[in-house]
Parts: C-alpha cells; sequence; structure tokens
C-alpha cells in the first residue's frame, strides 16, 4: 500500500530538484564573464516508481511515479573541439612567436629607410664618386671620412642590435620554462584535489574548467598530447578523472604529467646558478618522473609552439658538434661576413699593392694606411669590432684618393698626382666588386640578398600567425557556442525551472489540504 504522505514527498523531491537547478543558473549568470568557464547543467532524472519490483511487492493498479531528483551537474563541454583548439593555439603560438622575432630584427635593420646600412653604403659610395672628381677638396675628404665612420658605426648598432635581441630571445626561452613548469605544477595540484572529489560521487566542474585552461595555456608553449584516467570509488561515469600529459616528438612522445607527479623541465647547458643561457640551445631535460630524466632535443621537438620558434630565433644546434642555426646566429653570421669581406676588399683598393705596380696615395703622397680597422686587437674584423683608422679620423689628406707613386725621398723625380682620384673611383667601386668570400656576390647585392630572404620569411610568418588566428578564432568561436553562458537561454531557464518550483510547491499545499481533511475531517460526522 502506498504512504498517505507520498505526495508530500514527490512534490518535495521536485522543490528540491527545480532548487538546484535554479542554483546553477545563477552559479552560470554569476560566470557569464570568467574566462574559461564552462555552464553547467542539472542532469534531472526520474526516481524509482512505486511500487518496486520483487516477488513480494505489491500488487496495485499502475506504476505510480515518484518524482524527480538531480542525477549530476555536468558542465558541457566537447573534448574533440577542445583537442581542436589546442591544435590550433600551437600552431598560432609558433607563428606569433616567429613574426615578432622577425619584426624585431626589422625593425633593427631598418631596411628599407633612409637610416638603414644600405643607406649608408650608398652615402659612402656617393661621397667617393664626389671625391674621385675634387681629390684635393678638404670638405670632399672630410665627408668621405665621415661617412666611412657612418658606415662602421651601421655595422657596430645592426650587430649589437640584434645581439641584444639574441639574449632577450633566451631570457624567453628562460621564462617560457618557468611557465610551462608553473603550468605543470598547477595542473598536478588539480589533478590531486579531482581524485579527492570524484570517488565521492561528485563532478568538481570548476576544477575541470579550472584545468582545462591551464591546459589550453600549456597547448601554445609545446604540442601535447592529454589522456584521461578514471579515479575509481563512486566517481561518475561521465567523471573525466586525472590528466597524463605527453610532449609530442618527432619521436615517441616524453610524458611529463601523471596524477600527483609531474617532471620539471631544465635547459640543457645553462648555468642554474647563475641564470647564464647557453650560446646555442641543444634541447632541453625533463627531470624527475614520470619522464625520468628523457631528454628533449632540439632535433626531435616538433615545428610548432612558442618554445620552438624561440629556440629557432635564439640559435640551436641538433648536435653537440653540429654547426650552429637559427635566424639571429645566421644574420649575425652573415654581417660578420658581409663586414670582413668589404673591410678586406676595400682596405685592399686603400692601401694598393705596390709590388705589382698597383699605388695608393693620399694628398701628402704617402702610401695609403688601412682605412677601416678592428676596435679589439685580439679579434678579427668584424660587424662588431670595426672602425674607421683614428689617424684618418684626425686627417683626412690621409684618404689614398690617388694612383700615382708615393714621394719617394731617395728619388727626386717622383712627384705623386695630387689630382689623380682614380683611387677614389677604385674605393667606391668596392661595393660593387664581386667577391669570393661572399660567394661572387657584391656587398650591396649580398646584403640586399639577405634582407629580400628576412622580408620573404616575415611575410610567410605574418600570413601563417593570420592564417593560424583565424582557424583558432573559429575554433573558440565554436567552442563558446557550446559552452559559453548565453543570458538568454539563462533566463529561460531561470523562469523554467521558476515555475516548475511554484507548481511543486502548490502540489504540496494541495497535498495539505488533502490530508488537512484526513487527519481533521475524517470520522467527525454526527459531532
Amino acid at each position: 500500500m502506498r504512504s498517505t504522505f507520498m505526495g508530500l514527498e514527490t512534490s518535495k523531491r521536485g522543490l528540491y530538484t527545480q532548487q538546484s537547478a535554479l542554483y546553477t543558473t545563477g552559479h552560470n549568470i554569476g560566470n557569464a564573464n570568467t574566462p574559461g568557464y564552462s555552464r553547467q547543467r542539472v542532469n534531472m532524472q526520474a526516481t524509482s516508481g512505486f511500487p518496486g519490483v520483487g516477488l513480494n511487492a505489491g500488487t496495485v493498479p499502475g506504476f505510480l511515479g515518484t518524482g524527480v531528483e538531480a542525477g549530476s551537474i555536468q558542465r558541457i563541454r566537447d573534448t574533440f573541439v577542445d583537442h581542436q583548439y589546442r591544435s590550433e593555439a600551437n600552431k598560432l603560438g609558433y607563428w606569433e612567436s616567429r613574426t615578432k622575432a622577425i619584426a624585431q630584427m626589422e625593425d633593427v635593420l631598418g631596411e628599407p629607410s633612409e637610416y638603414g646600412l644600405q643607406q649608408s653604403l650608398s652615402d659612402f659610395w656617393q661621397s667617393l664618386q664626389t671625391l674621385a672628381s675634387s681629390p684635393e677638396n678638404g670638405g670632399a675628404r672630410a665627408v668621405v671620412v665621415e661617412r666611412g665612420v657612418a658606415v662602421a658605426d651601421s655595422f657596430n648598432y645592426i650587430s649589437k642590435s640584434i645581439a641584444e635581441i639574441k639574449t632577450n630571445l633566451g631570457d624567453e626561452i628562460n621564462v617560457s620554462a618557468v611557465n610551462i613548469n608553473s603550468i605543470l605544477g598547477q595542473i598536478t595540484e588539480l589533478n590531486r584535489q579531482i581524485a579527492d572529489v570524484e570517488p565521492n560521487g561528485y563532478l568538481p566542474n570548476d576544477l575541470y574548467d579550472a584545468r582545462d585552461g591551464l591546459l589550453d595555456q600549456l597547448s601554445t608553449y609545446l604540442p601535447i598530447e592529454v589522456s584521461y584516467e578514471k579515479t575509481g570509488g563512486r566517481a561518475p561515469a561521465i567523471a573525466e578523472g586525472t590528466v597524463t600529459i605527453k610532449i609530442m616528438t618527432n619521436d615517441k612522445p616524453i610524458t611529463v604529467l601523471q596524477k600527483n607527479t609531474f617532471s620539471n623541465i631544465s635547459i640543457n647547458g645553462k648555468n642554474e646558478t647563475t641564470g647564464e643561457m647557453p650560446k646555442e640551445i641543444t634541447g632541453f631535460t625533463c627531470n624527475g618522473a614520470p619522464a625520468g630524466g628523457a631528454e628533449l632535443s632540439v632535433a626531435d621537438m616538433k615545428k610548432s609552439g612558442e618554445l620552438k620558434s624561440l629556440v629557432e630565433s635564439y640559435g640551436y644546434k641538433e648536435t653537440a658538434d653540429g654547426p650552429v642555426k637559427g635566424m639571429y646566429p645566421d644574420m649575425l653570421a652573415k654581417l660578420d661576413k658581409m663586414a670582413t669581406a668589404f673591410a678586406t676588399e676595400f682596405n685592399k683598393i686603400h692601401q694598393g699593392d705596390p709590388a705589382n705596380g698597383v699605388y695608393a696615395t693620399d694628398l701628402d703622397g704617402k702610401p695609403g694606411e688601412e682605412f677601416f680597422k678592428v676596435i679589439d686587437g685580439t679579434k678579427p674584423i668584424s660587424a662588431s669590432n670595426i672602425k674607421v683608422n683614428e689617424n684618418i679620423i684626425s686627417n683626412p689628406n690621409k684618404v689614398a684618393a690617388s694612383t700615382s707613386k708615393p714621394v719617394d725621398s731617395t728619388d727626386p723625380t717622383t712627384n705623386p698626382e695630387v689630382g689623380n682620384g682614380q683611387n677614389a673611383q677604385n674605393l667606391g667601386n668596392a661595393l660593387f666588386n664581386k667577391l669570393a668570400a661572399l660567394g661572387g656576390s657584391s656587398v650591396q647585392g649580398y646584403f640586399a640578398q639577405a634582407i629580400g630572404q628576412l622580408g620573404v620569411a616575415g611575410q610567410q610568418a605574418v600570413k601563417m600567425a593570420e592564417n593560424s588566428g583565424t582557424l583558432l578564432l573559429s575554433v573558440s568561436n565554436r567552442r563558446d557556442s557550446i559552452s559559453s553562458v548565453s543570458l538568454d537561454e539563462e533566463m529561460t531557464d531561470m523562469i523554467r525551472f521558476q515555475q516548475a518550483y511554484n507548481a511543486s510547491a502548490r502540489m504540496i499545499t494541495v497535498m495539505d489540504e488533502a490530508l488537512d481533511k484526513i487527519i481533521n475531517g475524517m470520522g467527525t460526522v454526527g459531532r
């Protein structure tokens, strides 16, 4: 026989369940603007009907329903879209970082502009042309010297600036490694909390959101694969469990986080005491369980993620004794090569080759000296180690503009042609001479080629960053359409749940009146 108060219990369940739905709706509305929040819903389910099944169960007409209950409170999420989002975020991280690195280099080179190295070389060439037509003009000589100083300063400035940016890129790699370790640590702690909650039969939706937000951040640095492991106990079937994170490589993946342990990633060759970075990155080491000291070499790193892009910009070696590669080391090497070849060729013309009858004579009838010299005598000439000879700066008459024989005190018949500006013309042509040290290119051509290659790389990076950004935005919009809070929808739900709550309350009133009749009205006939 059914209980007399069964109607009250059924309505009470309706009250509680609709109340839970209203609370959840309020939680959704409150977090409508919370980044990474996923809307939640109450999974309502009908409670077991009356009577129950069994040999001793009572037999009554029908199978009476006993109300509703909240089976679970689940967040709305699509793991496939999450996977797509992290994949695109990983690509965008790579191309955004590369775009930024190229833009910084382009800013330093300043090409094309009125202040770049190319303009300095062009101004230098023009001053030599002027000197060739007026070799006795002191003003023209002074301009040649000043323009030569400008060329050396341009080499110095560009080389120093690129080296500074390279250092900053090294700092970024260090910060990225720290951030990655911090994220792994936070996910591990969330794993622990989730493992504590789920076996008790609950779904820690807000912890899931926090963990997914961290996974999104981690995916911008490295290509990762995420898998889930059930926590056991009374965990609901839809509980996500703890995550396991693997770094995807060109070889086999490296597990860096599992349950409540994670591996710290350190930079190979970094001085942990002083924080000094190695000149080139050779790889990373994943210390401690679960990776157990696995090596993530640069050669094994997939070409995606911000960390890989930073390494490619900063400079790296795929093997310990292999060549140094990377965008910034390449540009520094090109500048050094160009500065060395240019200075060597220019000095050769400026000094002449008397043994073979090629003369270079200054305005005082003396043989030409080195026009370009090293700043630091212990190092070879390079973009960062080049300057104009101090003797020539203090006395522009020492610019060897003539090809006549120098004055010979032992031979009174010698009389250099001070008006001969042929060597100034030869010096100007040094910019366009095909040099074996530059692979048969001229200084101008070599530099223009380097700038052109940088420009093409920059255009490709910008285009790929735009494409990746567009795809990420598309996936993000799709994810938002599934997981984000729609206030219109929540308002509709709020009214729906409110009406159901009111109806359940009214039902209790009805049952109360019915019971009142039984309790206070029955058996009173004849009184």
